[in-house]
C-alpha cells in the first residue's frame, strides 16, 4: 500500500476533523498543530506535502525555507497577508485561498451592523442596560437617539466590490440605498451590471457616503487606508463598518472622530491585534461609560464570516485545494 500523504492544519482547529477526512481520508494523514504562534511549528511541519492555515498565525521565510516537499499552502480564508507568499513562490511553494466560503455571512454582518448602528439599535440598547437611564423616563423614549434618519436613498459606499463586496452592495440596494462603490481594479461596466453607481476615488466615496463598508483585501496599498485624515473627509455623522481586515482601519483614530461628531458611529469586527493589546485607545473608549464610542461603537470578535455551514464550506474548499495539490491536478485560486 503507498504510503499516504501528510497534510498539517497549522491553526484553529484540535479535532473533529470530519470535512478534511471527507475530502483527504483516502490519501492523506491529517495532523493539527493547533499554534498560535509560527515559532511552535518549529520540528512539527517540515515534511508535510501540503498545509492549511487559518488566522491565528503568521507564516514566514523561516518556516518556508524548512519545507521539504510541500505542494501547496492553503489560506482557509479569503485573506491572504499572514503568510509571505512572495517568499513562497520563490521557493516554487503556490499558496491559495478560498475566497467563496463566507460571502453572504460577512455581507449580512456588513449589513446588520449598519441598521444595528445607523437604527440607533446599539444605542438606546446600551443606555438602557444603565441603571441611571433605565428608571428614567426620559429613555423610554426616541430623543436618546436622536437624529437617526431613513436609510432609503442615503448613500451605501462600497470599498473594494470583489465577492464580498458585490454581495453587501446588492442588500445595501435592496434596502432601498444608493450604492456607489470604489474599487480601480475593476474594469468598467460592473456598476451597469448590477445597477449601482461608481466613485472615480476614495475622496469621492467618503465625501458622499452615509455608511462606509469596506471590503477590500489588506495589501500594502490598503494598510490604513482609513485613517484620521481619510476619515476627515467623510461626511459629517457617518458610519464605518469593517467586515474585511483589521489593518485596513487604523482604529486609534476612531476615537476621537466618535468624540467630535465626525463619526456617529463605527462597527468593527477585526483588529489588527487579536485579541487586542492592552493599551489599544479604541478598546479603551469602547469599555468607557463616559466616553461616546461606549454607545456608538459595535466591536466584534472576527465574527462576521461565521455559519455552520461557512465554516464548514471553508474546510471543505481549503481540503479540496490540497487535494487537488497532492493529485497533481490543476490548481484553483492560486494569489502568488
Amino acid at each position: 500500500m503507498a504510503k499516504k500523504f501528510l497534510v498539517a492544519i497549522t491553526d484553529l482547529l484540535k479535532d473533529e476533523l470530519e470535512p478534511e477526512l471527507e475530502v483527504l481520508g483516502d490519501i492523506a494523514e491529517i495532523t493539527c498543530l493547533d499554534a498560535h504562534h509560527e515559532d511552535e511549528l518549529v520540528g512539527r511541519i517540515e515534511d508535510a506535502d501540503a498545509i492549511m492555515m487559518y488566522h491565528n498565525l503568521k507564516i514566514t521565510s523561516a518556516t518556508l525555507d524548512r519545507l521539504t516537499r510541500c505542494k501547496l499552502i492553503v489560506r482557509c480564508g479569503v485573506g491572504y497577508d499572514n503568510i509571505d507568499a512572495i517568499a513562497a513562490r520563490e521557493r516554487g511553494i503556490p499558496v491559495g485561498n478560498v475566497p467563496d466560503y463566507g460571502t453572504e455571512e460577512v455581507a449580512d454582518s456588513a449589513i446588520g451592523l449598519t441598521l444595528a448602528l445607523a437604527r440607533g439599535i446599539v444605542r438606546a440598547n446600551t443606555r438602557l442596560r444603565d441603571d441611571r437611564y433605565r428608571s428614567s423616563l426620559t429613555s423610554w423614549d426616541h430623543k436618546p437617539v436622536q437624529p437617526l434618519v431613513r436609510l432609503r436613498g442615503e448613500v451605501f459606499g462600497v470599498v473594494g466590490l470583489g465577492r464580498i463586496g458585490t454581495a453587501t452592495a446588492l442588500r445595501a440596494k435592496a434596502l432601498g440605498m444608493d450604492v456607489v462603490f470604489y474599487d480601480p481594479y475593476k474594469d468598467d461596466g460592473y456598476d451597469k451590471s448590477l445597477g449601482i453607481r461608481r466613485a472615480d476615488s476614495l475622496e469621492e466615496l467618503l465625501e458622499h457616503s452615509y455608511v462606509v463598508s469596506l471590503n477590500c483585501l489588506l495589501t500594502d496599498e490598503t494598510r490604513h487606508l482609513i485613517n484620521a485624515e481619510s476619515i476627515g473627509k467623510m461626511r459629517k455623522g457617518s458610519f464605518l463598518v469593517n467586515t474585511s481586515r483589521g489593518s485596513v482601519v487604523d482604529t486609534t483614530a476612531i476615537p476621537d472622530a466618535i468624540a467630535s461628531g465626525q463619526l456617529a458611529g463605527a462597527a468593527i469586527d477585526v483588529l489588527a491585534d487579536e485579541p487586542p493589546v492592552d493599551d489599544n485607545p479604541l478598546i479603551a473608549a469602547w469599555t468607557d461609560p463616559n466616553h461616546p464610542a461606549y454607545d456608538r461603537v459595535i466591536i466584534n470578535s472576527h465574527i462576521a464570516f461565521y455559519s455552520e455551514e461557512g465554516l464548514r464550506d471553508m474546510r471543505f474548499k481549503g481540503a479540496q485545494s490540497c487535494r487537488r495539490a497532492l493529485l497533481g491536478k490543476r490548481l484553483r485560486n492560486i494569489v502568488n
